[in-house]
């Protein structure tokens, strides 16, 4: 018999936890560590921030699902790992400890065959002074509480333009290394697209603020795209709905300090500067969650398993921007070091950006981190715990299944406006994720014929409908494995 532990019930965390418990017998344990009580479906935040959907329609209680399938559940939180068990405890364990209930505060050792850790990124607030959700007249949409909180605070703001003041919004990251551009791109389209609902455009001047060096980086460097029948970049796709909708952009910017209706920023030419703001929703940075790790004599082993976020099989050699490769990039998400834990998801550590990096004339580093939200955080699950299965059921390693963001393509269906009759959306496929310059070096490192963009109801309808697919499979209906990550 076999125990694997998951640690986390996110995205990855649950698309690993429930592909486990389909295919493996019952003798096999599947449990999952997670300080999260719900399930949430990250991607409808956007609507639920706008006030467009109740954040109940995008969440459900882990609790009874996992007992109804028979997956064991602890809502605690991973403390450190011991790979290696200690002098007490022979098999390797992951201290966690509970955060709710009579157990609250206590720690327990959860010992596995093997682990996956899909525990995603700390919201890392405070790396920036003053970004607080709710606090300086700025909001998050990470999750669905903040997304509550951001609705309640435009609604404000809304009701204070319809009362006949001018405001400022400012929407976009909110530190000079954040990721996660491409859900501050859909709450400002979304937010625009309210103002006029509510008859209040004209009283907003809306403007975007990124670390981004060109619109549309998105942390992926930008892509050349089919768009109808033309061939653009999609910094010009961006531009022009920017232009479109009457949405101003700052560039290059780091944002590093917020007060009361401030965001104060370095940009790439080293000028420190502000900008005043009535309303705001800033992207944080991402970070790992500083786990620690030891031996079974309790040694610190933490850089065996941790570069901030899990190390994997990846080329974590540092070498100049030229140098970098799609084969840099992890197939297995497998820790090289103890081969029975593996970390899909946003919990790997990148090789290396995926946006030339780039510094101010200060030194600050100014540039996207590397995205690994949505569709690929679903994939590289799907493919540990069918790794892990495989293995089990043959008795030994097996890694047959691989998949590297550097030969994966991502679709991504970007809200631009709620509306059955008057919504839209902005469709992007990408191939691959990562560029290849080497296979693709005359489209900017993407197949051209898998890499494409459009605009219309028709998207709104797409990621209304993805909303309501992915909660029924969520939720492991019948026949839900037939719905792809």
């Amino acid at each position: 018999m076999s125990k694997i532990v998951i640690l986390g019930a996110g995205i990855s965390g649950h698309v690993a936890a429930s592909h486990l418990r389909r295919k493996l017998a019952k003798k096999h344990e599947v449990v999952v560590v997670s300080p999260n009580s719900n399930y949430q479906w990250i991607p409808s935040n956007i609507w639920v921030g706008i006030g467009r959907m109740k954040s109940k329609k995008i969440l459900f209680p882990l609790a009874p699902l996992y007992k109804k399938k028979g997956i064991g559940y602890k809502q605690a939180k991973a403390i450190s790992f011991f790979p290696e068990g200690d002098v007490n405890e022979e098999k390797p364990y992951v201290l966690a400890e509970y955060v709710v209930g009579e157990n609250k505060g206590k720690q327990e050792k959860v010992t596995y065959d093997y682990l996956i850790n899909a525990t995603g990124p700390k919201l890392n607030f405070e790396a920036t002074e003053g970004l607080i959700p709710g606090k300086n007249k700025t909001y998050s949409v990470c999750t669905y509480t903040h997304a509550d909180h951001a609705w309640e605070g435009l609604n404000e703001s809304i009701q204070q333009m319809k009362a006949g003041k001018k405001m400022k919004i400012l929407i976009g990251t909110g530190h000079a290394k954040s990721t996660c551009q491409g859900a501050a791109f859909e709450y400002i389209l979304n937010v625009e697209k309210e103002l006029r609902r509510h008859k209040v455009r004209d009283m907003a001047e809306i403007t975007w603020i990124s670390n981004e060096y060109s619109l549309g980086d998105f942390g992926m460097d930008g892509m050349l795209m089919s768009y109808g029948d033309m061939i653009m970049k999609s910094s010009e796709m961006i531009e022009m709905i920017f232009e479109d909708r009457d949405i101003k952009w700052i560039l290059g910017a780091g944002v590093n300090k917020i007060e009361d209706g401030v965001a104060h920023y370095e940009n790439l030419d080293g000028e420190y500067k502000s900008e005043t703001y009535d309303f705001a929703m800033l992207i944080p940075a991402f970070s790992g969650h500083g786990f620690k790790a030891y031996d079974k004599n309790k040694k610190d082993i933490t850089e065996k398993l941790f570069k901030g976020f899990m190390i994997v099989d990846a080329d974590y050699t540092a070498k100049p921007y030229e140098e970098w490769t799609v084969q840099d990039w992890p197939e297995t998400y497998q820790n090289p070091s103890y081969k029975n834990i593996f970390a899909p998801g946003i919990a790997f550590a990148p090789p290396h950006t995926i946006s030339k990096p780039r510094t101010s004339k200060n030194g600050t580093p100014i540039f996207p981190a590397p995205p690994r939200t949505g569709m690929p955080s679903g994939i590289t699950a799907k493919l540990v715990a069918d790794n892990i299965i495989d293995s089990i059921k043959k008795g030994g390693e097996s890694l047959h299944h691989k998949g590297s963001m550097g030969n994966m393509g991502a679709a991504c269906i970007a809200s631009a406006g709620f509306g059955f009759w008057d919504g839209s959306g902005v469709s992007i496929t990408t191939y691959p994720i990562v560029p290849d310059f080497v296979k693709y070096p005359d489209s900017h490192g993407r197949h051209l014929g898998k890499t494409f963009g459009a605009i219309g109801l028709a998207g709104h309808w797409l990621k209304l409908m993805l909303h309501y697919a992915f909660i029924y499979k969520a939720k492991m209906k019948p026949f839900w494995w037939l719905i792809p990550e």
